[in-house]
């Protein structure tokens, strides 16, 4: 987005038309976008407004209502913290005993709302001028506590931001930043350039590729009391620094980022896997995955856990929760004879194990009657849309398949969901 349209969307007449819109639809945004323009309101608005109209359609699963008061870009969408997820950055930081934040990349500033909510006094930067504004609006009607400060924002690079700058205003030349100030950073993970067809950027999972960049971030967070940075789930392991704490956090089973804490964030040292529902959370640590099982056979139960165990390496906690092996090293299934319900791990009943090949799946699944089948996939090469269509299935009934290995073979079991 560019700088003029961003201050066209903060100005009154587009706040106004925002308000007056219908929910969007695809199918009528041509009509109404000819009304809006016969009505008065110029080609640029009308643009504008609409296309915020339909981000905030796109983004409401993610954001919730709260979108209604948003003013978004395709790419900040698409990076934006969930706000259950900022919740939890917010209270991490909280829970430092820090008064301040220096919120660098700040994006669209969802997470620096769930710090101004939290109370905390907050300073947000970002580079992108068009976004800077788009911020500063999504952070004016944040409501804070009586006594607290306004939150900031500015452009600029996180680079450029001076962290001995205090509640109370600049600090002595020389002087290090207070122990209650914090650093959380959100560095883009996309590459610039051509957007695609949605107008977003191509993703990037590269560090090197981060900006600002992994180096600066890690010398940021070396000069704050507490400090955090929302990263890719592909974060790898060998990555995380001496003395932090990489947590990999899923949101309804999906996997929606790696965060690194420093300082007075950190809770434990190392890999932890936090997963969030709308039923409540579970933590996961290294000290729970402390356990090694030899792969045995297969028994009457299948674990699946989280995904964000998985990115963390802990399936060892589900190993010892259920008491029961890995299937095969790296796939993430556990087998176990105990029936047991996790908030943090599927389970399912072993109906019949086959071996991975196509004419025995075909074979089992037409005796059963199956007209439709899921797949399940982990630690095979094996392509499931092509898989599915080569079986050829007819009949009433459905099923649940999971292709992975056992014991270094590959298999497909049969399972059925509980």
């Amino acid at each position: 987005m560019d700088l003029e349209t961003a201050h066209l969307l903060v100005s009154p007449e587009a706040t106004e038309l925002l308000r007056s819109l219908p929910v969007y639809d695809d199918r009528q945004a041509l009509a109404l976008a000819t009304r809006l323009r016969a009505a008065g309101h110029s080609p640029e608005l009308t643009a504008a407004v609409l296309h915020q109209s339909a981000l905030r359609a796109r983004g409401r699963a993610k954001l919730g209502d709260a979108v209604d008061a948003l003013l978004l870009t395709d790419d900040g969408l698409e990076q934006a913290t969930r706000p259950q997820v900022a919740r939890h950055h917010a209270q991490r930081l909280r829970s430092a005993d820090v008064a301040l934040v220096h919120d660098l990349g700040c994006g669209l500033g969802l997470d620096a709302r769930a710090l101004v909510e939290a109370g905390l006094a907050v300073r947000a930067v970002d580079a992108d001028p068009a976004t800077a504004v788009l911020a500063a609006h999504n952070l004016a009607a944040v409501p804070g506590t009586g006594d607290q400060v306004p939150p900031e924002v500015a452009c600029a690079r996180a680079e450029d931001v001076d962290l001995t700058v205090g509640l109370a205003g600049p600090a002595q030349p020389g002087a290090a930043a207070g122990r209650r100030t914090a650093v959380w950073l959100d560095p883009a993970r996309r590459t610039p350039g051509v957007a695609d067809v949605t107008g977003r950027t191509r993703r990037t999972w590269r560090l090197d590729d981060l900006a600002p960049s992994w180096e600066l971030v890690r010398s940021l967070a070396g000069q704050a009391a507490a400090a955090g940075a929302k990263l890719s789930p592909a974060f790898p392991h060998a990555a995380i620094p001496d003395g932090a704490e990489a947590q990999w956090v899923s949101w309804r089973g999906e996997v929606v980022e790696c965060c690194l804490w420093w300082g007075d964030a950190v809770e434990r040292a190392g890999r932890t896997a936090l997963v969030l529902s709308a039923a409540g959370s579970a933590l996961l640590t290294e000290n729970d995955a402390d356990t090694a099982w030899a792969t045995g056979d297969l028994a009457e139960w299948v674990y699946e856990p989280d995904r964000a165990v998985i990115r963390a390496g802990l399936v060892g906690a589900l190993e010892r929760a259920v008491g029961g092996p890995e299937l095969d090293p790296g796939v993430g299934y556990v087998t176990s004879s105990v029936e047991r319900d996790l908030p943090w791990a599927r389970r399912f009943r072993v109906l019949e194990s086959l071996p991975l090949q196509e004419k025995m799946i075909r074979a089992h699944l037409r005796k059963i009657g199956c007209g439709t089948v899921t797949l399940k996939k982990r630690g095979v090469d094996v392509d499931p849309d092509r898989l599915r269509r080569s079986l050829r299935l007819k009949g009433s009934g459905s099923a649940t398949l999971i292709l992975t290995r056992h014991a270094g073979r590959p298999v497909a079991l049969h399972v059925e969901p509980t």
